[in-house]
């Protein structure tokens, strides 16, 4: 397992000196990351993140603070994340804790802070998932733990969006959801992906939901084909996905357009099993692209430059998340430069709460809902075609709510 611990030169001085002279003491800001299992390719833009803000990050702090940045390893699992948290906390003295990505990883992170008192921001989970699904209400929100994503009604729009530019009309959809959280929760009558698409007039076909991995979408194949669904939408993984276009081809049936959020807004090189990607073709979300008009509050930094460091110093393919890893530890200094007492972990939370930020991913406003905790991202709708640079691209097909961003394509449909 690697880990990562980052300090400068001048924070090992002034450790080492155990604040004796009373001028400076460290913030520490934990991020927990995967390093090693299934979500370690999912963990690079942290990682890189973490790279470029160690000594941007260094001189952020308030007044006789410095900034310093620890990190441990998920390990991919719940029980890595709560045990990164505890590392965090009482090895690190984290007063704060930073998490990216994982239907079960990032849930753990947020619960073990929650549990334990210290104040987490975490990023790339449906708001309602990662709310309503760990147990918060309208009555009873977290203490400790906040948020900022797009929601599954963000999603139902920007996918509905998408069906609406096939032959301009409402369509039979139909629901290829997994039994896990966001399965669950895109079906919730009140706050999933469903009412949502409903509301925009589409029909819904929902069959039972499958198992992950699955091993087998005949069924689904056969009850969508027979209900003559010309549009499929899912939250699958690429490798379940690329099974359901498989059995669909065999059986001689084929969805008009395919839209997927989830692990499909990765780009093939960090979900393909071999053979054609499952993301040919595929309408996904578009949260952050080097197009986005948007700049970091702290050094000014645009989209298309973050993107462009990560593919020069890495030689990968930016990916989406990029954007919401550098947005975090923005979010984390803001906090840590506005708290009344930035040493103190319930001052934190205040701030974390009370925080508007313009950063590399919009304006984020936790005063602003839509529940306490949370703060919204904007969605555009794109869609994965052949490339230039890298084999499939994705690219910007309808600008929904970014204000700004331009449109790079047209929709391909069959």
């Amino acid at each position: 397992m690697r880990q990562r611990r980052f300090l400068t030169e001048a924070l090992v001085g002034s450790m080492m000196s155990e604040f004796s002279d009373g001028r400076e003491r460290v913030l520490t800001v934990g991020v927990a990351v995967a390093r090693s299992g299934r979500l370690a390719n999912l963990g690079d833009p942290l990682d890189f993140a973490m790279t470029l803000m160690e000594e941007k990050l260094a001189g952020a702090g308030s007044v006789g603070h410095r900034i310093r940045l620890a990190s441990r390893d998920t390990r991919s699992s719940a029980e890595g994340a709560r045990q990164a948290v505890d590392e965090l906390v009482r090895d690190e003295d984290a007063k704060i804790i930073l998490t990216l990505a994982g239907t079960r990883v990032l849930p753990a992170v947020a619960d073990a802070c929650e549990a334990v008192g210290v104040p987490c921001l975490s990023s790339a989970f449906p708001w309602q998932v990662y709310y309503y699904g760990r147990g918060a209400d309208d009555n009873r929100p977290f203490d400790w733990t906040y948020h900022f994503c797009w929601g599954l009604d963000d999603i139902a729009h920007t996918f509905a969006d998408l069906w609406e530019r096939v032959d301009g009309r409402k369509h039979t959809v139909g629901c290829l959801w997994n039994d896990g959280p966001q399965g669950t929760w895109s079906r919730h009558p009140e706050h999933g992906f469903a009412p949502a698409a409903r509301a925009r007039g589409h029909d819904l076909l929902q069959p039972e939901p499958y198992r992950e991995p699955a091993t087998a979408l005949d069924a689904h194949v056969t009850a969508f084909r027979d209900a003559e669904a010309d549009i499929v939408t899912s939250a699958a993984t690429g490798q379940d996905l690329a099974l359901f276009r498989a059995q669909a081809a065999e059986s001689g049936w084929r969805p008009r357009l395919i839209t997927c959020s989830r692990w499909l807004a990765y780009p093939p090189s960090v979900t393909s099993t071999g053979g054609q990607p499952a993301q040919a073709g595929v309408g996904t979300l578009a949260y952050w692209t080097p197009a986005h008009p948007y700049v970091s509050s702290l050094d000014g930094m645009t989209a298309a430059e973050l993107a462009e460091a990560y593919e020069q110093r890495t030689g990968r393919q930016w990916l989406q998340p990029l954007g919401l890893a550098y947005a975090l530890f923005e979010v984390a200094a803001h906090a840590l430069t506005t708290a009344d007492d930035p040493t103190d972990r319930r001052s934190l939370a205040v701030a974390l709460g009370s925080s508007r930020l313009r950063t590399i991913v919009g304006v984020l406003d936790w005063t602003a809902g839509p529940v306490a905790n949370v703060a919204t991202v904007p969605l555009a709708g794109g869609q994965w075609q052949e490339g230039t640079r890298h084999d499939y691209e994705l690219a910007v097909v309808t600008s929904g709510q970014v204000d700004g961003l331009p449109v790079g394509g047209d929709l391909i449909s069959g």
